[in-house]
């Protein structure tokens, strides 16, 4: 349209549409917003006798013969078509078809109106009779009409190169005749179907047309013909190339896929196999992905050449054929490139490179790897495209893809969905990468803070498991410890740290550490969690305010078992209870514990049960990994563990303990951390603990080293008299010096010889060094160089000294 505005003259023979051919052939106004109008054409005077001069500005509704039909005017919509009645200046009333266009330029309201109308002359003559086989014979489309049993009877000259077939060689052909092909007998049937119906319909489909070896893209638009009788008389055919369309659908569908289907997993293998998959065959005949052995960040100096290649190791690739014919390493190998080769070009530039059979690169490359090139040659290979995978400004490696079955070569098309699939899996890559660099840093971290041996004591018999999280949760900070105490006691401890990665595990090393402190110093197994309580609260305090106090939080159980009772003592924080085996009745029971609050709430108490074990029990104590899947709650696991606990015949331990992990997590792949402790309890022989009770009268002491010699040489211990004799002297001394009430003294014969004192005092002894004028302040220094270990502990009714001498060689 015309820059002139609405309502103003124009420059151009006062037409805003300019010179128009023929301009007597059409009767053309315009008015303006008034309904006045401003422009009046040739066309308009020869139909109703009026000039331009006399009509510009004049209302156009003084035109109309009846004037009272003026208000249809303003129910006009953006397009009006009718049949009118005007006035010619001779006074006579002239009837004409009239089209209004309303003409608008903006939202806020109409700008005036176009009115045109044909003039006498235009209507049909033999000559428009002799058009339509004009016109279907050169029309652009393809076009080809069909008998009632579906055999050609018209093709214009598009449709002719179509089929390959001029209209005489073709007529009285069916489609399936023409093409010979399934896509041809499948679209015939289509025309059958439009001709059964009578209704149109569009079909989409792939042909070669005639002399070329490729397909094209068709949308074939089907439509029934009738005859001026209304009756079935053929159906008509019209073919349009949609191969560009279609190649531009198909790319947009493989971004699409690889946007879905790359980066499921956080596995560097699996990431790389999906980009491989989601690009052959739909993108290319072979396709592989190799890495660099160090990453190559952009900017820093260009990776080394050894002796002129660069080394890239092979991470996955796929082909089209089941063989892989095409590969000459196996994913995990390494392999060299030469300089000139195009994953190396690609790499040192950043660039996508694109390499063709014909091209002097090509021959360069064929040179410098004659191997490569001589295999390449025997498959076919004539198109090659190499893209670097970059990822936040580092280069990773390349993704290669090979054409040697579809003829045509890679196009600049391909290169940019190549480009895009390959950013997308360069990002997923990174993100795998940077992953498994922070699982393995995890892991290295978390198996150095577990303990890499259990140690060997007479109070029970232990085995384990521990399995690390698979998959995107990564490490956690599960953990587990046995922990020799004081009186051949031992504990038993499991945990586990909310969250994963390497601060869960520096957090659960920490934690650990505190649990192995606080035990060295005997604390109750309700007493410990309280402090490990107030510890995680501390950590919390200590992220400096990036998380609220109670995220760093952990659940925990401890257990005290005493091979001289058979009792055990057992605490948890917000942890799954154990299970006990009992070994007369093979009964599995979850044992009742009080459940205590998680580490980190702080404030709340932690409460101990005590029970007496038979010897032969067995306690499994485990994290919830173990029971808790998401494909089964809580109380299903505990089924599955009573089940997978009970003994058979003869079995060790240790593949008890093994069993219980394949009946619960079958695969070895769990989704969260699993630690798993089970214990076998064993009870001290009465002949290897004598207890004395003791008087509180200085002179005993004599009378205890005489009790003692005795016990030891009934033991065969003489070479331990000397110095027993001395530390029982010394601990019994302090004990009627410093204490009241019934002193009793213990001797327990384990893998090392351990001397109690009890007494019914609270004050605990400590250790120092005496001066010279000092009169005591000496024993217990000489217990501490005499003894292996020593140490103190509380219970309800007093306190404990006691001291750990080594056996010589030959001891039980």
């Amino acid at each position: 349209m015309s820059t002139v505005a609405f309502g103003q003259p124009s420059r151009s023979g006062d037409d805003p549409w300019g010179s128009v051919p023929d301009e007597g052939s059409t009767a053309r106004a315009l008015l303006d917003v008034s309904g006045r109008i401003t422009h009046w054409n040739d066309g308009a005077q020869l139909l109703l006798g009026h000039t331009v001069a006399q009509m510009r500005g004049r209302p156009a509704t003084d035109l109309l013969a009846d004037p009272a039909a003026a208000s249809f005017c303003d129910e006009w919509p953006l397009r009006w078509k009718g049949t009118v009645g005007l006035r010619h200046r001779d006074g006579r009333q002239v009837t004409v078809r009239l089209l209004a266009h309303r003409l608008q330029r903006h939202e806020g309201g109409p700008d005036g109106w176009l009115l045109v109308s044909p003039l006498a002359g235009t209507d049909r003559t033999a000559e428009d009779d002799r058009l339509p086989r004009s016109a279907f014979l050169y029309a652009p489309n393809a076009l080809a009409l069909y008998d009632t049993n579906i055999r050609l009877r018209r093709a214009n000259r598009a449709m002719e190169e179509i089929i390959g077939l001029a209209e005489d060689e073709a007529r009285g052909l069916r489609l399936s005749e023409i093409g010979g092909k399934p896509q041809s007998i499948e679209l015939e049937e289509q025309l059958r179907q439009a001709m059964a119906s009578g209704s149109p319909r569009d079909v989409r489909t792939r042909l070669r047309s005639g002399g070329e070896s490729r397909e094209h893209a068709w949308l074939a638009r089907i439509a029934p013909v009738w005859d001026i009788k209304g009756k079935l008389v053929a159906v008509a055919l019209s073919a349009v190339d949609i191969t560009g369309e279609d190649r531009a659908r198909i790319r947009l569908q493989l971004v699409n896929d690889a946007t879905l289907r790359i980066g499921n997993t956080l596995e560097i293998g699996r990431t790389a196999q999906e980009l491989v998959d989601v690009c052959v065959p739909r993108l290319a005949d072979f396709g592989h992905v190799d890495l660099l052995t160090t990453p190559y960040p952009h900017g820093d100096a260009a990776p080394s050449l050894d002796n002129g290649v660069l080394n890239l190791r092979r991470v996955a690739h796929r082909s089209i054929r089941e063989d892989t014919a095409e590969a000459l390493v196996e994913p995990g190998q390494v392999w060299d490139h030469a300089i000139a080769s195009s994953p190396v070009r690609a790499v040192l530039s950043g660039e996508s490179v694109v390499l063709h059979k014909d091209d002097p690169a090509f021959r360069t490359w064929a040179e410098q790897e004659p191997v490569r090139a001589r295999h390449a040659r025997k498959l076919g290979v004539h198109s090659i495209l190499s893209v670097p995978l970059s990822a936040r400004g580092t280069t990773l490696g390349v993704a290669q893809f090979l054409r040697y079955r579809r003829p045509d070569p890679f196009t600049p098309d391909d290169v940019l969905v190549a480009r895009e699939i390959v950013a997308r899996g360069a990002v997923c890559l990174d993100n795998a990468q940077r992953y498994t660099q922070e699982q393995q840093t995890a892991l290295a971290l978390q198996r150095s803070l577990l303990p890499q041996t259990l140690p060997q004591r007479s109070a029970v018999q232990v085995a384990y498991r521990y399995l690390a999280a698979a998959g995107r949760t990564g490490v956690g900070g599960d953990w587990f410890d046995v922990i020799p105490l004081s009186g051949a006691r031992v504990g038993l401890i499991v945990g586990d740290v909310v969250g994963h990665g390497v601060q869960a595990s520096a957090t659960m090393g920490r934690l650990r550490t505190a649990v192995r402190t606080l035990a060295d110093v005997d604390l109750p197994p309700d007493e410990l969690l309280t402090h490990l309580d107030d510890l995680v609260l501390r950590l919390s305090d200590e992220t400096g305010g990036e998380e609220e106090a109670g995220d760093i939080g952990a659940t925990c159980l401890y257990a005290v078992y005493d091979p001289v009772t058979g009792s055990c003592t057992i605490a948890r924080a917000g942890h799954p209870p154990p299970v006990l085996v009992n070994p007369e009745t093979g009964r599995v029971t979850t044992m009742e514990l009080p459940a205590g609050p998680p580490l980190g709430l702080g404030g709340l108490p932690f409460e101990s049960a005590e029970f007496s074990l038979a010897e032969g029990s067995v306690l499994a104590l485990f994290t919830d990994g173990l029971v808790e899947r998401r494909d089964r709650d809580m109380d299903e696991g505990y089924r599955l563990l009573h089940e997978a606990v009970i003994p058979p015949a003869a079995a060790s331990l240790d593949a008890r303990c093994g069993a219980v992990i394949e009946a619960l997590l079958p695969g070895g792949a769990p989704g969260d951390d699993v630690a798993l402790l089970m214990a076998r309890t064993r009870i001290l022989d009465a002949a290897h603990v004598v207890t004395w009770e003791i008087p509180a009268d200085p002179a005993i002491c004599a009378i205890a080293r005489k009790d003692i010699d005795e016990q030891l040489t009934r033991w065969k211990l003489q070479e331990t008299l000397f110095t027993a004799e001395l530390v029982v002297t010394e601990l019994i001394s302090n004990a009627i010096r410093h204490a009241s009430g019934p002193i009793r003294l213990r001797l327990i014969l384990d893998r090392t010889l351990i001397v109690e004192v009890s007494d019914t005092s609270s004050t605990a002894p400590h250790l120092r060094r005496a001066t010279g004028f000092d009169e005591g302040g000496r024993g217990l220094m000489l217990v501490a160089q005499l003894a292996q270990r020593w140490g103190a502990r509380h219970s309800a009714g007093g306190k404990t000294i006691w001291a750990e001498l080594q056996l010589p060689n030959d001891g039980p």
